[in-house]
């Protein structure tokens, strides 16, 4: 006798998906082109075509659940093909920003940074922090004499806001990558047939060298991008590492200054090999901030590129994007303004900017788009687990 199993239409949630952009989602008539011609999709349930039928019934919690969803790379292959123009590929990728508003806690702040409408609430809340802790440490004016960051806004002020806050962050996203692991792994109903951590690695070799990317086939030329805008956060966030390991734990008030004796000591006495070091250490900031810049660059210009088929980049995509180029572009014209002697409100201003941008990539980062990477990690790693994910 057939088991008998009732789904449950959410209408409200369907209608969420089309005014995010997944409006063509109801052209879908399930021919299975979009799963056939995707070089990602796995044998064992390939994606998007049952994406695309539970989207149009409201299978909310369904597609909570899926992990395949974040198996694509948005390539669009499957766009291109659709004989009905129904864009399976943008569709996935509104549903990925709907699982992150979804796991997102507190949930709020998942509507307040996913909905651009929004983005003006988010953008208040640091420029509205900075300028109390200015006001209440005295700094809020601009300083005379030459442009010093540091005298504008303090580095310990700085670390102040930010530690705590990203300490905060990374728990709040622990609590929603939980949740999204409870979803995911209850939804399958299957055994895992390999371990967590060779999984885990597994998946971390494969998004380093980007693999997958190379794999499509209308935009292979967004792995560029990617790839410059991955690398150049970690090459930033590896400075910005270093810098507070020498403040507060070497007790270096700058990045390797030449003349600190401790700083001698350790280099053993050699102010060439401190030189060395202390360029290397500027060059690893600069070569990473002009990747940035560079890769957020491309991904406007390759989202803007007309490709031979209809494609619609989401509002979220967009604002992640200028995000990404404003962050690189402020960090940049802040530094050329300081050496090249700008007007002091300018240099100054261009610095507030860019830190209430770099306050957004980082604190917001688990309701952004940015948290794709966490997710699409887990998820990956999860269906490696399950052994079934894609050979590379």
């Amino acid at each position: 006798m057939a088991q008998e199993t009732v789904f449950t239409p959410d209408i409200k949630f369907v209608r969420e998906l089309k005014k995010a952009g997944a409006d063509t989602l109801k052209k879908c008539y399930q021919c299975a082109t979009c799963s056939v011609v995707c070089p990602l999709s796995p044998d064992d349930k390939p994606f998007p075509r049952k994406e695309m039928v539970m989207a149009q019934w409201g299978l909310k919690d369904e597609l909570v659940k899926s992990a395949d969803i974040w198996l694509c790379h948005n390539c669009n292959d499957c766009s291109k093909y659709c004989p009905r123009g129904a864009r399976p590929g943008d569709v996935l990728a509104i549903l990925r920003k709907s699982v992150i508003q979804e796991n997102a806690f507190p949930r709020f702040m998942g509507k307040i940074v996913g909905d651009p409408a929004n983005i003006w609430q988010a953008l208040a809340i640091p420029v509205v922090l900075f300028i109390v802790v200015l006001a209440m440490s005295g700094h809020l004016g601009i300083p005379e004499g030459n442009v010093v960051f540091s005298k504008f806004f303090p580095v310990h002020f700085i670390d102040m806001i930010f530690v705590p806050l990203s300490m905060l962050s990374v728990v709040m996203f622990a609590v929603s990558i939980s949740r999204f692991w409870k979803n995911m792994t209850s939804g399958t109903g299957m055994t895992p047939k390999a371990g967590f951590m060779p999984s885990l690695v597994e998946t971390l070799k494969e998004i380093m060298t980007h693999a997958k990317f190379r794999k499509c086939d209308e935009n292979k030329d967004r792995s560029v991008a990617h790839v410059l805008v991955f690398y150049g956060f970690i090459g930033l966030a590896i400075t910005t590492a270093l810098a507070v390991f020498n403040l507060y734990i070497l007790k270096w008030e700058s990045p390797y200054p030449v003349d600190d004796p401790d700083v001698l000591a350790i280099f053993g006495g050699s102010t060439a090999l401190v030189w060395i070091v202390k360029i290397l250490f500027k060059l690893l900031a600069n070569a990473s901030s002009v990747m940035l810049l560079t890769g957020g660059v491309l991904v406007i210009k390759n989202r803007l590129k007309e490709r031979g088929v209809e494609t619609l980049t989401s509002s979220f995509d967009w604002l992640f994007a200028g995000i990404v180029l404003l962050v690189g572009l402020t960090g940049f014209l802040a530094q050329v303004m300081r050496v090249a002697h700008f007007p002091a409100v300018m240099a100054y201003g261009t610095y507030f900017i860019h830190l209430v941008l770099v306050f957004y990539i980082i604190i917001y980062m688990p309701y952004s788009k940015l948290a794709h990477f966490v997710y699409r990690t887990v998820a990956i790693t999860w269906t490696k687990m399950l052994k079934r994910d894609v050979e590379i």
